[in-house]
């Protein structure tokens, strides 16, 4: 039975060449090894390739719409008897950019990974900035053998099996004629050389593992959780190549006063019931430095007093966050006998002895209910 490659590409028999050639993109975009390492998806990509083959070739077509199989032993697939080898590099070539010919060796220096620490900050540390000494360990280029991973006085040498390209080719035959595969050059692993002799020091890494300082700008007004990045401060890669980056993440400690809110910062102040109603200067602690606060006369619990410009210096661009205070008022438990007698004769003059619920009438709870809402 001849293999229908119109329904391989999914395409009518009608089927204009972009008609073709769209449908064949859309499928080796889906299937190509490199993208999808499915067998199934594989073998398939095999099909749909040898379908656009056959009917992207007017004469193999002619043969198809004739009934016959070009690629079939004697169906008439064409002179040279290939099959499916010398045109599959040409489409691939024309889709993928070269993907179906031979990619060459792969270079033995990679990029290095990127390394992560984290430090531990003050408050003060991360609103005002400070710069903090490193002791870090990562991979760094040997020095004996400057990266190559070669003993001192030696060079790679050609790969034998694969004779320095990275790869090697295989011939199969399939039900759709002689099918070429590729695959990395088990022996050398693709870079297409092999180090007879590698270094002592790295044993042909071309890298070691080594401590070494640094010192990191923490900048004003970070917050916890945030990164600094330090390009080429992180892992040589393989074959001494290029560091990749070194993030430093900050944690900011807790501190015992503050609360830290974005830029803002809050701070409890407590204020017995007398500094609440005769009012009173206080001492407060900022990160600036001590500052007095002014607490006016018949002060509420609920109040919350706001210095401007007392939080974080704002990390982009200029101006500090704000520093709110708020009030706990401390309500005596323990009275001595003048002090309850001072008390009731205050309650008595205010008329206070006997207090009783009282409820604003507005849009809470009390004003709902007496309005009936």
């Amino acid at each position: 039975m001849a293999t229908d490659y119109y329904g391989l590409l999914g395409v009518e028999q009608a089927a204009t060449d972009d008609q073709l050639k769209k449908a064949y993109r859309k499928l080796a975009r889906e299937l190509h090894p490199d993208v999808n390492p499915d067998p199934v998806a594989q073998e398939r990509f095999k099909q749909v390739t040898s379908a656009y083959e056959v009917l992207s070739d007017p004469q193999k077509r002619q043969v198809v719409d004739l009934g016959g199989d070009p690629l079939a032993p004697g169906g008439g697939g064409g002179a040279s008897g290939q099959g499916f080898g010398g045109g599959f590099g040409d489409i691939m070539d024309a889709f993928f950019g070269g993907g179906g010919q031979s990619r060459g060796p792969r270079s033995r220096v990679r990029q290095g990974a990127d390394a992560l620490i984290r430090i531990e900050c003050e408050l003060a540390e991360t609103a005002f900035g400070t710069t903090r000494e490193l002791s870090i360990e990562t991979a760094v280029r040997c020095t004996t053998c400057g990266g190559d991973g070669t003993a001192p006085g030696t060079l790679p040498t050609t790969c034998d099996t694969c004779r320095g390209r990275g790869e090697v080719q295989q011939v199969q035959r399939s039900f759709l004629g002689q099918v070429m595969t590729t695959r990395t050059c088990p022996r050398c692993t693709g870079t297409g050389t092999i180090v007879e002799h590698p270094c002592g020091e790295c044993h042909g890494d071309g890298r070691v593992r080594a401590r070494r300082t640094l010192n990191v700008k923490v900048p004003a007004g970070i917050e916890d959780g945030m990164r600094i990045r330090l390009a080429g401060e992180g892992e040589v890669g393989p074959g001494g190549g290029p560091p990749g980056d070194l993030f430093v993440e900050v944690r900011e400690k807790a501190h015992p006063d503050f609360q830290r809110d974005g830029d803002d910062l809050h701070v409890t102040v407590a204020l017995p019931m007398t500094a609440a109603a005769l009012g009173a200067s206080l001492p407060l602690r900022t990160l600036d430095g001590e500052e007095q606060l002014d607490i006016p006369a018949g002060t509420q619990p609920d109040e919350i007093f706001t210095l401007r410009a007392r939080g974080v210096p704002h990390l982009r661009g200029t101006g500090r966050g704000d520093l709110h205070v708020h009030l706990d008022l401390q309500v005596p438990t323990r009275l001595d006998d003048e002090q309850t007698r001072l008390l009731r004769d205050l309650a008595l003059l205010r008329g206070e002895e006997r207090p009783g619920m009282t409820a604003k009438v507005g849009p809470g709870l009390f004003g709902r209910l007496r309005h009936g809402k």
